[in-house]
């Protein structure tokens, strides 16, 4: 829990289930985050190797992240925390 046990934590890791997204379409697909807690919460995953970052050389700068294999290890996690919200939502 140590490690995606926050509110952003597991927004940003289920919607890098699909595959590396750049950062500023990542944050777009997080409603309510801020551009200070997204940053923290990237480089947070990033540390814990939940997340890798890509930057490439071009102006302005592309930034990519995709889920490590250690990421993808919590994508049934992931997809059963979707699956009961969707659910719980209904009642």
């Amino acid at each position: 829990m140590y490690l995606i046990g926050t509110k952003w934590k597991p927004l940003v890791l289920f919607h890098l289930l699909e595959g590396s997204l750049r950062s500023g379409i990542l944050q777009k697909h997080i409603e309510g985050i801020s551009n200070k807690m997204f940053t923290q919460t990237v480089r947070e995953l990033e540390k814990d190797g939940l997340i890798s970052r890509e930057i490439f050389p071009v102006v302005p700068p592309k930034v990519e992240y995709k889920l490590t294999n250690r990421g993808k290890s919590l994508e049934n996690i992931l997809r059963s925390l979707d699956k009961w919200g969707l659910e719980d939502s209904y009642r």
